[in-house]
């Protein structure tokens, strides 16, 4: 009980509130900036207990939105896995950098649904982000979360990862 206590007591004294006052935020959204990541074909590892196992390489991308904009390094991959659902497990592991040359460290897990009976598809990560102290710090200091999209085509494949910042 009183782990629990604990870091509510932590959260009302940052913030001025009382605990009853921090029960129910509201989570409001804030578009942060967006992605293209181009990609080589993937690299199949093959069928585990858990499913089947692939790393999607990272050749490269963009970033642009109203605080940042720079390039993805070439380099990083999504390390997958496919179960036997059909739904896929993501774990992308690359780097950006900035117009401005500062390098950023970027983790986006999350899970890719097939469409279901509605026809429609679920894509979703939570990426997290390790920046230089400075002008991109507000990355080490928000949770975000990411939509994944289509960006390419066959002989171009690439992906959109729209994401925002919570709160």
């Amino acid at each position: 009980m009183k782990a629990i206590w604990i870091p509510l007591a932590l959260v009302a004294a940052c913030t001025g509130a009382d605990a009853a006052e921090t029960a129910r935020p509201a989570a409001p959204t804030t578009f942060a900036f967006e992605e293209i990541a181009t990609l080589a074909p993937a690299q199949i590892l093959g069928e585990t207990p858990l499913g089947r196992r692939q790393s999607i390489p990272i050749t490269g991308g963009t970033v642009s939105g109203p605080g940042i904009s720079g390039q993805i390094l070439p380099g990083g991959a999504d390390y997958q896995l496919v179960r036997s659902d059909g739904a896929v497990m993501i774990d992308a592991d690359y780097m950006i950098e900035t117009d401005d040359h500062v390098r950023i460290h970027v983790r986006n897990v999350g899970i890719i649904v097939p469409p279901g009976k509605d026809g429609q598809a679920y894509a979703w990560a939570a990426p997290r982000f390790d920046a230089p102290t400075g002008r991109y710090g507000w990355l080490n200091d928000a949770i975000f979360v990411s939509h994944i999209g289509g960006a390419g085509d066959k002989d171009h494949p690439a992906v959109r990862i729209t994401i925002w910042k919570i709160g």
